[in-house]
């Protein structure tokens, strides 16, 4: 039984880690025009939802606030973690993101 648990927790982590990297090619190959905010890598319902109620409905509301801090990554990061209480892995995704698809359309 240990070994199941184990086996399941090893797929859930390889699915999340799958997903997030699809989520971030998928964001980061295309224009963002009016993406929602859960389009966003790192940003799911429940960071979505927190994000939205704070202002921050779109994609582009975030990446403004990414640019009004420089395009600075920890920046971002630190801002996540304090306005919506994102852990490291979803705000270092979200900012990952957003300096990927920055270099890539600005």
């Amino acid at each position: 039984q240990t070994f199941q648990h184990y086996f399941k927790q090893i797929n859930l982590s390889s699915i999340l880690a799958m997903s997030t990297s699809q989520k971030m090619k998928d964001f980061t190959s295309e224009p963002m025009g009016d993406k929602p905010v859960k389009a966003l890598a790192g940003i799911g319902e429940v960071l979505g939802d927190k994000l939205i109620e704070e202002g921050f409905t779109y994609a582009y509301t975030v990446l403004g606030q990414f640019l009004v801090l420089g395009k600075d990554e920890e920046l971002l990061k630190m801002w996540l973690k304090d306005r919506v209480n994102a852990n490291s892995k979803q705000a270092g995704d979200c900012a990952r993101c957003l300096k990927e698809w920055c270099d890539a359309f600005l």
